[in-house]
């Protein structure tokens, strides 16, 4: 048990990147600090931690969240899917993080992996037809350097089936 110094601490089960997981903490957690501390999935960034950025976006049900106004509790019972998962792992990059590097979707790289993730829900919801369509899904995720143009047609061009080569 915890003394009175510290706070109750609560077990919350969620299934990350397809692995049953469990971790006590304390209820006042956010996701995207269980996620970096607890389980060491250090793709998703802490940037503005208000929710106005994007770095830590992740897919909570098949939805993306920015966790780190999520709090852990609150995904208790979850499916959770971080960059690490849907860019494949250590393996070769997929198609739309070879797009971002044809493209030149990035240059510090801070905010790619909210993007990619924000790129990953629109392209498996059918939501990437258009430039206009993929600007409007990605007004919550900010980018400081590329000026946004090459990522969206980063993701367009997954879209459209363009040859990657």
């Amino acid at each position: 048990m915890v003394n009175d110094n510290q706070s109750q601490l609560v077990i919350v089960n969620f299934r990350v990147n397809g692995i049953d997981r469990q971790v006590s903490v304390e209820p006042r957690y956010a996701l995207a600090d269980v996620l970096r501390d607890e389980l060491l999935l250090t793709g998703l960034h802490l940037g503005c931690e208000q929710g106005v950025c994007g770095t830590c976006m992740v897919l909570i049900n098949g939805e993306p969240a920015v966790s780190c106004l999520t709090l852990a509790v609150e995904a208790d019972g979850s499916d959770i899917q971080t960059i690490e998962h849907l860019s494949g792992g250590t393996s070769m990059p997929g198609k739309l993080e070879q797009s971002f590097i044809k493209h030149g979707a990035f240059q510090c790289g801070f905010c790619t992996p909210g993007f990619l993730v924000m790129g990953h829900h629109l392209l498996d919801k059918g939501l990437a037809k258009d430039r206009d369509t993929v600007r409007d899904n990605l007004s919550g995720n900010v980018c400081r350097c590329t000026g946004y143009e090459a990522i969206i047609d980063a993701i367009v061009a997954v879209a459209v089936g363009e040859d990657l080569k």
